[in-house]
Formats: C-alpha cells, sequence, structure tokens
C-alpha cells in the first residue's frame, strides 16, 4: 500500500498549469535553442491528470516525461525556481536514454503478442478513458490491455493498448484477452505475503525509529495472522493476480475456505478466510477509510468489498445487507 502525499503550503499558492508554464519557460531558456521543451498533460488511472514536462533535443526521438505536480508542492513549500529548474535538468539528463528507439516493431502483431498482457482497475474512475481502448467489464472493475516492455534502453515499463492499435492488428479484444491470461501470469507471476510478517517488520521499524527494542510498549500481531497479501513480483498492478485463471480457486482450496478479498490498491489486494471475519461491514468500513487517507487517488482499485466463492469459483461484491 503506498501512503497518500501529504502537501505541504508555504509562501505561494499556484494553479499547477500556471506553475507548469512558468517552469517551462525557465527550462528553455536555460537550455536555448538547442532543446524543444514542451507540456503535455497525461491522464493517468482513475483520471488524474498530471502535468508533464518533455525536453527534446535536435534528432531525439524519445525523452523521459518529467512531471511537474510534485515540484509544485516544493516550490510552495519554498524551494526556489532556480532550484527546480536545476532539478529537473539533473532527472532529465539521468533518465535520458542513450539511443534512440525504433517503435515500428509495434505495428506488427506477430512482434508485440509475445507480451501483451492484462490489468484491473476501477470502471467509474476510468469511464472516459474505457471509451478509447479495449477492455472487459469484470464487477465494478474493467480488464484493459497493455504492452509490457523492458529493454536496456528504456528499462521496464508499459504502453496501454488503445482501440487504434486493435484496428492496426486486426485483432479482437477476445484475442487480446487470451494472449494475456497466458503472458502476465509468465511476466508478472503471483507471489503472497504473510500480512503477520509485515505487521511485525512495520512494529520493529516505527520502534527502532523511537529509540525502542522491538516490540517494546508495542502489542506483536499474533503469529497466526490470517491476512495474506496477495501481488506480482513486481508489485506494479499486482491486484490483477485476483483473476489470473485458477490462482484464487487454488489458494482457497489449501486453505479450504471462502476468502474475502480487500482491494487494498490497484497493486494488491488482501485476502482473509471467511471463517476469520465476523463482520464483513467492518472490512468494507476499512476499505473505504485507507483508501480516502492512505491511498494515492491514482491507485485506488474499489472502495468495494469481494468475496470468492470456493465451489462455484466466482467473485462477487459483497453488497451493504451481506452478514
Amino acid at each position: 500500500m503506498r501512503k497518500r502525499k501529504k502537501l505541504n503550503k508555504g509562501r505561494v499558492d499556484m494553479d499547477i498549469r500556471n506553475f507548469a508554464e512558468m517552469v517551462s519557460r525557465a527550462v528553455s531558456e536555460e537550455l536555448g535553442s538547442s532543446c524543444q521543451v514542451k507540456l503535455q498533460e497525461v491522464i493517468k488511472n482513475n483520471g488524474v491528470i498530471l502535468q508533464g514536462l518533455v525536453i527534446l533535443a535536435k534528432e531525439q526521438s524519445i525523452s523521459p516525461t518529467i512531471y511537474l505536480n510534485s515540484f509544485l508542492d516544493a516550490y510552495e513549500a519554498g524551494m526556489p525556481l532556480v532550484g527546480i529548474v536545476t532539478r529537473i535538468l539533473e532527472i532529465y539528463k539521468e533518465d535520458l536514454p542513450e539511443s534512440n528507439i525504433n517503435m515500428e516493431f509495434f505495428r506488427e502483431f506477430e512482434k508485440v503478442r509475445p507480451r501483451i498482457c492484462y490489468k484491473i482497475v476501477n470502471h467509474n474512475r476510468n469511464r472516459g478513458l474505457l471509451e478509447r481502448i479495449p477492455h472487459i467489464d469484470f464487477l465494478d472493475l474493467s480488464i484493459c490491455f497493455f504492452y509490457a516492455y523492458e529493454n536496456e534502453v528504456l528499462g521496464f515499463g508499459s504502453i496501454l493498448i488503445y482501440n487504434s492499435h486493435m484496428e492496426m492488428w486486426n485483432c479482437s479484444t477476445e484475442t487480446l484477452l487470451k494472449l494475456a491470461q497466458e503472458n502476465t501470469k509468465r511476466l508478472f507471476p503471483w507471489k503472497t505475503h504473510d500480512m503477520g510478517e509485515l505487521l511485525r517488520e512495520l512494529i520493529e521499524c516505527e520502534s527502532l525509529g523511537q529509540g525502542k527494542l522491538s516490540g517494546e510498549g508495542e502489542e506483536s500481531p499474533d503469529e497466526e495472522c490470517p491476512m495474506q497479501v496477495l501481488t506480482n513480483s513486481r508489485r506494479i498492478h499486482g491486484a490483477t493476480c485476483m483473476i489470473y485463471p485458477g490462482l484464487l480457486n487454488s489458494l482457497a482450496s489449501k486453505m479450504d475456505e471462502n476468502l474475502y478479498i480487500l482491494p487494498s490498491s490497484i497493486h494488491e489486494v488482501i485476502l482473509m478466510p471467511e471463517s476469520a471475519v465476523d463482520a464483513p461491514e467492518v472490512l468494507r468500513d476499512m476499505v473505504r477509510e485507507v483508501n480516502a487517507t492512505q491511498v494515492e487517488p491514482e491507485e485506488i482499485l474499489s472502495d468495494n468489498l469481494y468475496f470468492y466463492q470456493r465451489l462455484e469459483n466466482r467473485i462477487e461484491v459483497v453488497e451493504s445487507n451481506k452478514d
């Protein structure tokens, strides 16, 4: 779970667009005519819009997008504009690929099909985006598709698949789903972590930070904590593991239990055996409280609680009247 950032207010209060234009002009003046500096709005998950800055040198085809929203927080907290420009140029040089990339391969379906994967996102929070991309509705979520790239120049990342890509490849959503079901579990293998172990590590870190021995003055979590965190090996969009074919059935069968599923974020879910839950509404309230106070807006998966019926091999939303 990634905690929501706290905003630091200081000497100024500026709109992000005005701030982005001011920074863009300053960076452009610093670099001169050797580079093109441009702004672009980037729509992230859940409709979150970030202001990005792109620096392109002559004969350069790709460049990292540097998001300015966090720099606005720093500026409002008192960081001078010259310091912001210096840091942006440092990031640009650090992240700049050593060579250009020929993206022509992306036009050929046979070359991209081994790395077509899927992820799950909240349906209502992404309605605008879903109109432009192939997707499959699932509960209050939607399954959408991306190309997972990994190379020496760009490192690891993803390219969201749009309707225009499907038209170029002359393929169907069903084809993408079939490929993604195989590729995603291969490229992003699932893993689980015991929640009790994670909580013990958290308590130990907090205790040491306060100059106390581990566990001193704190109650340690039960050794047999029934909660399991389900994610993938990269811990990126790991909540998607809940739709890996056969996975929940395998995990539930080992416990001989139905499972409650808490959508902690887009990166992981928490599994709890049915026998360990007395009041599902408490779990649902906890999910909503955590989303409202601890999870970044673009990383929220759902405010709902899910229930996995092992014998029927079905996931359902826990309704408000479920006991």
